[in-house]
C-alpha cells in the first residue's frame, strides 16, 4: 500500500498556488440560464388575478413537469456543469469528471458583473461576467445564487493578486 507524503504548508488549510489547485467553492447552474428557464420565470412572475389565484401561480401548477424535466435534463452525466473557483482560476467544469471546459486565471479578470436577465429573478440567478477591463474574458450563464460566488471570486482574486505583487516586489533579507 503507497503512502501519501504530508503536503507541508505554512499555514493549516492554506495551499499556495504554485503546490497544486485546491477547490475554493463551487456554484451550480440553475435552470433560470436556459432560454427555457427564463421563459418560465418570466411567466411565473405574471401578478394578474385575485386574491391568492393569479395567473403566474396557475402557470407553475401546469408545468411543473417541464420544469422537473428541464432540471434533470441539466443533472444528465453528459450535461452535468459546474462552476468552481479555485486559488488559480474560475474554471466551467462539464461531465462527471469535471473536466475544465473554459476558465479564466485570477490575474486576468478585474471586475465581475451580475447580469439579471429577465425571467432569471424567479429562480434567483444570474449571469455572471468576467472583465479584465472592457474585454470580456469569461461568462458564466445562470449562476444559482450569484452574489456570493462573486464575492468568493473577488476576495480570491484580491489574494491571489496581492501575494504575486509583494512576491514581485519583495527585496528579500540581506
Amino acid at each position: 500500500m503507497k503512502t501519501q507524503e504530508p503536503v507541508l504548508q505554512s499555514i493549516a488549510g492554506v495551499t499556495p498556488p504554485s503546490t497544486a489547485e485546491v477547490t475554493v467553492m463551487t456554484a451550480w447552474p440553475s435552470v433560470g440560464g436556459t432560454s427555457m428557464g427564463k421563459f418560465l420565470g418570466r411567466m411565473y412572475r405574471i401578478h394578474l388575478g385575485f386574491g391568492p389565484v393569479r395567473i403566474g401561480r396557475l402557470a407553475l401548477l401546469m408545468t411543473m413537469p417541464v420544469g422537473l424535466m428541464l432540471y434533470l435534463s441539466m443533472r444528465l452525466p453528459w450535461a452535468i456543469c459546474r462552476f468552481q473557483v479555485t486559488n488559480r482560476r474560475v474554471t466551467v467544469n462539464r461531465g462527471v469528471r469535471a473536466a475544465v471546459e473554459r476558465f479564466v486565471e485570477l490575474s486576468r479578470f478585474d471586475t465581475i458583473e451580475l447580469v439579471v436577465q429577465p425571467g432569471q429573478e424567479w429562480f434567483d440567478c444570474g449571469d455572471l461576467v468576467f472583465r479584465n477591463g472592457p474585454v470580456e474574458t469569461l461568462r458564466l450563464n445562470g449562476v444559482s445564487r450569484p452574489e456570493p460566488f462573486r464575492r468568493v471570486c473577488l476576495e480570491v482574486r484580491q489574494s491571489y493578486v496581492g501575494v504575486q505583487e509583494a512576491i514581485g516586489h519583495s527585496t528579500g533579507a540581506a
